[in-house]
């Protein structure tokens, strides 16, 4: 049965240690700054049973039970159009952009499900616990991140040549499991349920055995965790000033693992640096469909942004305005078609499941990326400067104040001052603030470092069908063909 969002936050309610600002946090479905993600999330299992929303956001299994499909296993081109479908549902419905709620993440399991090959060397039984989880996943539906990145410590150093806490590492093996002890970031771990924990994008030597080799899905109620919080941005301004940081801001968390038990039956690989390298250099085969598909909705925004701005003021038909807007829109419509041939050009994984075609889907999220921040200062240029000097919201309510903004901020009688003041405090939060710096490192960073990404590309790239057509059209002899 898909979960209730009661049913979430009960779960969530579990007595894990979390702080924020230096304040121990007693639940983290009324925290200020937690609850207006906890209640995204929790919306989303509501839409899951709403008559209007059910049919995008579930599928029925074959015994006909009715499960999310966000984590469905994708075998066929129509499961990535219902994914994507739903995630736009998503977020249409919500009025922003989210990542980390699930679908993101939880592909990054897809991918281990891929390399059973390389868990059998290590242990038969680590590639029936991935499909043990896997299948835990589709029945339960739970709130899914990922652990990633360490602290890092010194990285001219190996792990174990500094602090060994530095990187997540075993400690000890136990008859009931591994315990474990180090740090990851992850967002939004603080108010998820469990988390798939792995190595990062580290030297852990050319041992074929190692202790920092360990993959494990993690219970975020165990003990011996503990969530210390980065402040958040909701309730630090009104939100009628700051509307998305308000609403929409993942907060992210240094989760130190103090000795942490992990069952046997919780632990995807151990040791076996093979295991460690091959999830690194696949994790983000499928998850990155998602992640891209964020960076989709938030070129809508600029967009939406910098249009309704050059409209207003009259500038939409001036030649330079237009040039600009198509740059949006070519960002925009080169991001969509990086998803769309992804999903026609589908390729079959190790395992039997569908993933995106890899060489278009990580072209895809490097272009996403890399052009952000610049796609960001052209729709700052459409908007203008008055997203960085415009009066709160509060001074257009003052009796003494609020004609005056009346007057200056009324631009005809279609665009009264009030619209006016909502487009450029919504347009400020998405460009503008620290929120929005906060997100644009977040898109650079979220999945991996841009060398990582490119790294991504190198790898899957199709580098022979280029060295074919130049070896034919240069004529080159069939020694150098080989």
């Amino acid at each position: 049965m898909i979960r209730t969002a009661d049913q979430y936050r009960d779960s969530i309610r579990d007595g894990r240690r979390v702080w924020i600002n230096g304040e121990r946090v007693a639940d983290v479905t009324r925290h200020p700054m937690f609850r207006p993600l906890v209640d995204i999330r929790a919306r989303i299992y509501e839409m899951q049973h709403l008559p209007e929303t059910r049919e995008v956001m579930t599928w029925r299994d074959e015994t006909g039970d009715e499960q999310a499909v966000g984590v469905k296993l994708p075998y066929t081109q129509a499961d990535w159009h219902a994914k994507r479908a739903a995630t736009d549902a998503v977020l249409e419905d919500i009025g922003g952009v989210v990542t980390r709620v699930g679908d993101e993440t939880v592909g990054e399991m897809w991918s281990l499900f891929d390399g059973q090959d390389v868990l059998n060397e290590v242990d038969p039984q680590f590639s029936a616990n991935i499909r043990t989880h896997i299948e835990r996943v589709v029945r339960t539906d739970p709130f899914h991140v990922s652990a990633n990145t360490d602290p890092k410590g010194d990285r001219s150093l190996r792990p174990q040549d500094q602090d060994p806490d530095m990187l997540l590492h075993v400690v000890r093996e136990t008859d009931a499991g591994i315990v474990v002890r180090g740090a990851k970031y992850e967002t939004a771990a603080a108010y998820a349920n469990q988390a798939f924990t792995k190595p990062t994008i580290a030297n852990w030597g050319n041992a074929e055995l190692s202790d920092y080799a360990v993959g494990f899905i993690c219970d975020l109620g165990s003990p011996n965790l503990k969530f210390i919080c980065r402040t958040g941005f909701a309730g630090r301004a009104p939100a009628e000033d700051y509307p998305l940081a308000n609403r929409f801001d993942e907060v992210d968390t240094l989760l130190i693992f103090d000795d942490v038990l992990i069952p046997w039956e919780n632990v995807l690989f151990y040791r076996h640096t093979r295991a460690a390298t091959f999830i690194r250099a696949t994790l983000h085969r499928y998850s990155a469909f998602a992640f891209v598909q964020r960076n989709l909705k938030v070129a809508d925004m600029m967009i939406g942004a910098a249009l309704f701005n050059a409209r207003q003021t009259g500038l939409d038909k001036q030649q330079a305005v237009q040039e600009k807007l198509a740059q949006l829109a070519c960002y925009r419509e080169g991001i969509n078609a990086h998803l769309t041939a992804a999903i026609a050009t589908a390729e079959r994984s190790p395992a039997g499941l569908l993933m995106p075609n890899q060489s278009l889907l990580f072209t895809g999220r490097v272009f996403a990326c890399s052009q952000l921040h610049a796609m960001m200062h052209i729709a700052r240029e459409l908007v203008g400067g008055q997203i960085c000097v415009t009066p709160d919201a509060a001074a257009f309510r003052d009796a003494e104040t609020a004609p005056w903004l009346e007057k200056f901020y009324s631009i005809n009688e279609r665009w009264r001052s009030e619209d006016r003041r909502r487009l450029l405090a919504f347009a400020r939060d998405l460009l503008n603030s620290d929120y929005a710096g906060h997100r644009l490192t977040f898109q650079l960073f979220a999945q991996s470092p841009p060398f990582a990404h490119l790294a991504a590309v190198y790898r899957n790239f199709d580098w022979d069908e280029p060295l074919r057509f130049v070896a034919k059209s240069a004529q080159l002899s069939e020694q150098v063909r080989k």
